[in-house]
């Protein structure tokens, strides 16, 4: 009995050991994101869990890779902690359980990621090369889930942590944030995987991240070479009124919340396109014409305005309540409006509300509804705009109307939910991600932070921070043509993952081949 206590006992303390290695990698992910961006982290994080996870039964992989999860978004999300202290009295002692709980759920997909990998590796003999793209499929696979069940939360994606690098962010323009995620990975794993390699096969794998890094950078760099077209004689400015979250929405602060947005909005300068953030006007815009008037008064001739504001529409099952973004002109008149289609779950409706006795974080009368999905919109002498409203813009490929596309996007949010946290940040990496991939500018007004101009090439123009109160003027950059992720979507991931598993499989087969052929040779010798 000793010894299979001692056996049992050993095996637990190599789990333990195991899940902590993992729970104490999984933070270092969010360390290569911005406002990080520590490239060195990339792979120390993953090389670290493709290392944990050798040798491992089904149910210990899933608890590696859950740990692994659990460090990497108990830290990474921690932000949404702060929007439950906007009104703490009410909901306050619900921010540590929500993230525990949020952060808990979402560990899954990297537990996912982790068994996918231990069975498939488990049924077939498979050297380092392989052993690594096996490891990055599966965590691409379980991101793009991650972005796509349920509701789908695509935050923090694994190829963001090379948005700052701007040669090294442009292969999302051929294969999107989830296959810049599969090559991010790959290269990542193949440290741990020149760790476990013995000889002259050490040092081979040694040298492939560097030039994968390399290889990266090469293809990243042409795109960023290439012959930019004529941007577009558009002048835009972006109002950042940096009203506190808690004092938006109070009644008695309203009238200084509209004056304030017109003071910006009327500085010196001259504009063809006023931009203002999501629900900047506290109220139904629409039915009020005294403040559509105002608004008219303030924009020079043959202007218009996009602003964010709440919307309701009568219907034979009650009232219907919608998150918006509408254009106004000089004349008083609605030109055209968007709205949001992707909800935040507990922010602007509550699922399952027959069964949950939960309210909503967001002040309202309802839930709001969502709209009909992306949309193209045009407004009389401007190029075609689309429109993401806040978290919208986190989701690659669900942006741009694929029939009617557009030449610009703009990203209307409210940031001043996460305060002076790590959130804001994150949110503008996924706006300068969907420029890449689609080819197209990114504009964006924040009620607080960061307000931005982001050009095609993800490159940020011009920017107001956190806690700033202002405008920017700036000039309308110019699209790209399509890229081959706006024509194709997510069919450009799986033509990735495919070509490579076909490179390392010939690969394979032919060192397969030699080996054996010198074998061969030395017994006929």
């Amino acid at each position: 009995m000793k010894p299979a206590i001692l056996n049992c006992f050993a095996l637990r303390k190599r789990l333990l050991s195991r899940m902590t290695l993992g729970f104490a990698a999984g933070p270092l992910t969010v360390l290569t994101f911005p406002p990080f961006s520590i490239l060195l982290l990339v792979p120390v994080a993953y090389s670290a869990l493709f290392v944990g996870l050798r040798d491992l039964s089904f149910g210990r992989a899933f608890l590696v890779g859950w740990a692994f999860g659990l460090g990497q978004f108990g830290f990474g999300i921690s932000w949404i902690a702060e929007s439950f202290y906007v009104e703490p009295e009410r909901f306050g002692a619900l921010a540590t359980p929500a993230v525990a709980g949020l952060s808990a759920g979402l560990a899954i997909f990297p537990a996912i990621a982790a068994v996918l990998f231990v069975e498939i590796a488990r049924r077939g003999a498979m050297g380092s090369l392989l052993a690594c793209l096996l490891f990055a499929t599966s965590w691409t696979a379980a991101e793009w889930l991650r972005g796509h069940v349920l509701t789908g939360f695509p935050w923090n994606l694994a190829g963001y942590a090379l948005v700052d690098y701007a040669a090294l962010r442009q292969p999302a323009a051929w294969v999107g944030s989830y296959g810049l995620s599969f090559l991010t990975v790959f290269v990542a794993a193949l440290p741990g995987a020149a760790l476990m390699a013995v000889g002259r096969q050490r040092l081979i794998i040694s040298l492939m991240p560097l030039a994968g890094i390399v290889t990266m950078w090469a293809v990243g760099t042409l795109r960023l070479q290439s012959d930019a077209p004529q941007p577009p004689d558009v002048d835009l400015r972006i109002v950042q009124g940096n009203v506190p979250q808690e004092e938006k929405w109070a009644p008695e602060n309203r009238e200084a919340t509209f004056a304030l947005y017109l003071e910006l909005s009327t500085q010196p300068g001259d504009f063809d396109v006023l931009l203002w953030p999501e629900t900047a006007f506290p109220g139904f815009l629409d039915e009020d014409a005294q403040a559509r008037a105002r608004i008219a008064a303030a924009l020079p001739d043959g202007s218009v305005l996009l602003t964010g504001v709440p919307d309701r529409v009568l219907s034979e099952d009650g009232t219907r309540y919608f998150n918006t973004v509408q254009a106004f002109d000089d004349t008083n008149e609605i030109l055209t409006g968007y709205a949001k289609h992707h909800l935040v779950p507990f922010g602007e409706y509550v699922p399952f509300r027959g069964w949950l006795p939960i309210e909503r974080l967001t002040a309202g009368l309802g839930d709001f509804t969502p709209g009909p999905g992306p949309r193209t919109l045009a407004l009389p002498g401007m190029p075609l705009v689309a429109v993401a409203i806040c978290y919208e813009i986190i989701f690659p490929g669900h942006v741009v109307d694929d029939m009617f596309r557009p030449d610009w996007i703009f990203n209307a949010t409210n940031d001043s939910w996460f305060g002076t946290s790590i959130g804001p940040e994150q949110h503008l990496a996924s706006a300068r991600m969907r420029a890449v991939e689609e080819g197209l500018p990114v504009i964006r007004a924040a009620n607080t932070g960061i307000s931005a101009v982001i050009d095609a090439n993800g490159e940020i123009i011009a920017r107001l921070d956190t806690g700033e109160r202002g405008i920017i003027d700036a000039d309308l950059p110019s699209a790209q043509p399509p890229t081959p992720y706006a024509l194709f979507g997510d069919w450009m991931l799986l033509a990735l993952i495919l070509a490579s598993w076909s490179w390392a499989l010939a690969a394979n087969a032919t060192a397969n081949y030699r080996r054996m052929r010198k074998t061969v040779m030395q017994r006929c010798g």
